[in-house]
């Protein structure tokens, strides 16, 4: 557990767990937001959300999985993640940390201690949609950066160029819509570059702009929220559920014979 992590003591928060071989954050969804509140600019916090799909591609890729486990915190965002978590040890798990949720309430509460954001990811019109709906859904809540960058990694300049903007505008939360991986890798990539907490929650972006209707809420509750983006956009989802979701199964059940094994070593 990272001591940077100054939103909650260590002494209150809860712990972690392992699930596909992957360290996870115990924390719900209020405990969440309070940490990611509790952010200031000058202190580059790394944050990942995990859901079944993202575990998958850590199982198969141990790369990814370092990755992972290098940051200051890994969140629960899928449901059956949280479910990993309440049978190894934190029964109050009972919910997920859900990034469109998670982005939502550390706006809204943010705004009593001016904190300062920066949205980054989606296409121009989608990430000014972004904005705009966040503004009037949370009025005085302040966003000193929107920005869509070019679908490829940056280029060293480009690179230096964020740096110099993101330092101009001082963002006390970094908020990242790339899809899964890659705005993982952006965040292992710039978050000690950028000086702040980077979260990056994908499809928030596109829920939150009206792009895209979130599930209704009893399928979310139910852990079906899966189901329904499939049916909504299959030939796009189709790998990322069919083969990803018994990857997962398969990783979060042999966590114990990867633990056993590393303890060997």
């Amino acid at each position: 557990m990272n001591t940077k992590l100054a939103g909650m003591s260590t002494s209150t928060r809860p712990g972690t767990f392992v699930c596909c071989g992957v360290r996870i954050e115990a924390l719900t969804r209020e405990p969440a937001a309070a940490l990611v509140v509790d952010s200031h600019y000058g202190q580059a916090r790394r944050t990942h959300l995990c859901n079944a799909y993202t575990l998958s591609l850590a199982v198969r890729d141990p790369e990814y999985r370092a990755l992972l486990n290098a940051a200051d915190v890994n969140f629960a965002d899928g449901h059956y993640v949280a479910m990993v978590g309440r049978r190894r040890g934190f029964p109050d798990m009972a919910a997920r940390v859900y990034g469109p949720d998670l982005m939502a309430d550390t706006i809204d509460q943010g705004r009593a201690r001016g904190l300062k954001h920066y949205l980054y990811g989606a296409s121009p019109s989608t990430v000014t949609a972004l904005a705009e709906k966040l503004a009037e859904r949370f009025p005085g809540a302040e966003f000193v950066g929107v920005e869509s960058p070019p679908f490829r990694p940056l280029s060293p300049e480009e690179a230096d160029d964020l740096v110099a903007r993101v330092a101009e505008a001082k963002p006390d939360v970094f908020w990242v819509g790339l899809g899964t991986p890659r705005q993982d890798k952006f965040v292992a990539d710039y978050t000690a570059r950028l000086n702040c907490t980077v979260v990056p929650v994908g499809a928030a972006f596109d829920f939150h702009a009206g792009n895209k209707p979130s599930a209704p809420e009893f399928l979310q509750r139910h852990g079906m929220e899966w189901a329904y983006r499939f049916a909504t956009e299959p030939r796009r989802l189709w790998k990322r559920y069919l083969v990803g979701n018994p990857v997962f199964i398969y990783g979060a059940l042999t966590d114990r014979f990867r633990t056993a094994r590393s303890e060997r070593r």
